[in-house]
């Protein structure tokens, strides 16, 4: 039996008849007067590849983004009902919603309904009362506001990396650059990631979205063999 045959048989009987695996890479990095929101475009089922450019960066509000992994039906459904919610807030309070309301929403749709759905997403953004924020939710509805956050299967290959060159009070560029560095090394190590590199900048003065093509990354394959 060939490599190949090997890693299809460890793959197929891992998997249960019917179930899907899923993979991808996100995460949130502040700065100094906002936060980089980052998602490879990668959506798998099973070792297919189903979309090569899928956009997991949603706008929640003017000024919040959340990052979606886990199931993509799942999660377009609840950033629906999130954006739904916030937009009709802003309209009868006539304020902005916060980073911490909009991902304490997302939590309680995602914990109410956590045996029917598989979500792990990132809520990021700027407000007038926290700055940037990040928050991350997972998949049994836990909500916590932490430093930077990651999520997704490539998560695992680029903590290290994260730990290592995160620091407090980044300039916007330093933070961006961090981001799709990070991203790269993850697309590269796990077979889920992959695709494009899409970041978000969410300031005071508006976001600022940024396209890397794959064979712009700024790591790849090339620079590993």
């Amino acid at each position: 039996m060939t490599d190949l045959q090997i890693l299809h048989e460890h793959t197929y009987t891992i998997l249960k008849e019917g179930e899907v695996s899923t993979g991808t890479t996100i995460l949130a990095l502040p700065f100094d007067g906002g936060v980089v929101v980052c998602a490879d475009s990668r959506t798998s089922t099973g070792s297919y590849v189903a979309n090569r450019v899928s956009d997991k960066l949603v706008q929640l509000s003017e000024y919040i983004y959340c990052c979606r992994s886990g199931s993509a039906a799942d999660t377009q459904a609840l950033t629906d009902y999130v954006h739904y919610f916030l937009n009709q807030w802003s309209l009868d309070t006539g304020r902005q919603p916060t980073v911490k309301t909009a991902a304490h929403l997302m939590r309680r749709l995602i914990y109410n309904n956590k045996d029917q759905l598989q979500a792990g997403v990132i809520v990021a953004g700027w407000d007038p009362v926290d700055g940037g924020s990040v928050y991350t939710i997972t998949l049994g509805g836990s909500c916590l506001e932490l430093p930077f956050a990651t999520g997704g299967s490539g998560s695992i290959f680029i903590a290290g990396l994260l730990d290592s060159e995160f620091r407090p009070n980044m300039s916007k560029d330093e933070a961006r650059s961090l981001a799709k560095k990070a991203c790269a090394h993850a697309m590269t190590r796990d077979g889920s990631s992959g695709g494009v590199i899409r970041t978000v900048a969410i300031t005071s003065e508006g976001v600022d979205r940024d396209y890397t093509g794959g064979n712009e990354l700024p790591f790849g394959p090339s620079a590993v063999w």
